[in-house]
């Protein structure tokens, strides 16, 4: 059988980038859509952004929760950020916090009650949704991951397909066994070209092939609405949604 499947991620309160990969997606009519976390922190608009996506929930979308969805839902940054152990920096503290404000209780609701990870079977493919790598929505597939480390990851899972973000930079792994895509970011890419990324993958049988597509969105207007907003470290924020690298 043949099947097809979008997979985005990392939208971060980028409503506009989402619209964009959105309008990209429903041009390829694929058979399932799978949305890897990280819904609201850092952009301008987390109430469209999360509007949007529960919109394609209704339409049959699997979403699942990103490890900042936390700490807009819940102000947990300790699971949300366990790597920063001397405590979050207050920039983005505040970030989250001004996020959870905007949203409403239902939204935050949604946020809370979102899974960490989805699993997907395709005949005999299974597929696996999930923010960072299986089992966990912090641990990702960092470019720079020892092969070793890669490995005990990908083996947490009997997926043969894993769909993920938390990196923000795009790319397809085949390992033959098993395959990583991993889309970026549609909303906040950290690899220098600033536009929307999401990733298309599709099974013909035993053969799994995935790409990594972009989507133009208007850059200037959200860095600047970013840059209006005038919370600490927007400044940076803009600058990384205007370049596509993360600027700190």
């Amino acid at each position: 059988m043949t099947a097809r499947i979008a997979v985005l991620s990392d939208v971060h309160g980028n409503a506009l980038a989402l619209e964009a990969v959105r309008k990209a997606i429903r041009k390829e009519k694929p058979d399932a859509i799978l949305v890897a976390g990280d819904h609201a922190l850092n952009g301008p608009d987390p109430v469209g952004a999360i509007a949007v996506l529960r919109e394609m929930e209704t339409e049959g979308a699997i979403i699942v929760q990103g490890n900042t969805d936390i700490a807009v839902a819940d102000a947990d940054y300790g699971a949300a950020f366990p790597w920063m152990a001397e405590g979050v920096p207050d920039p983005l503290r505040i970030a989250a916090e001004w996020a959870h404000n905007a949203l409403d209780d239902e939204a935050l609701s949604w946020l809370r009650r979102l899974p960490a990870e989805r699993r997907l079977r395709i005949g005999e493919t299974l597929v696996l949704v999930t923010h960072a790598s299986p089992g966990s929505q912090t641990a990702g597939f960092d470019k720079d991951l020892d092969a070793g480390t890669t490995l005990e990851r990908m083996s947490r899972t009997d997926a043969r397909i894993i769909c993920c973000g938390h990196t923000h930079l795009p790319e397809v792994r085949d390992f033959g066994w098993k395959q990583i895509v991993n889309d970026g970011s549609a909303g906040y890419v950290f690899d220098g070209d600033p536009t929307a990324s999401w990733a298309l993958v599709t099974l013909d049988d035993e053969t799994v092939t995935a790409e990594i597509r972009r989507a133009e969105f208007d850059v200037l207007a959200v860095a600047n609405a970013v840059s209006a907003r005038s919370l600490p470290g927007d400044v940076y924020r803009a600058a990384t949604i205007r370049t596509g690298k993360l600027v700190r």
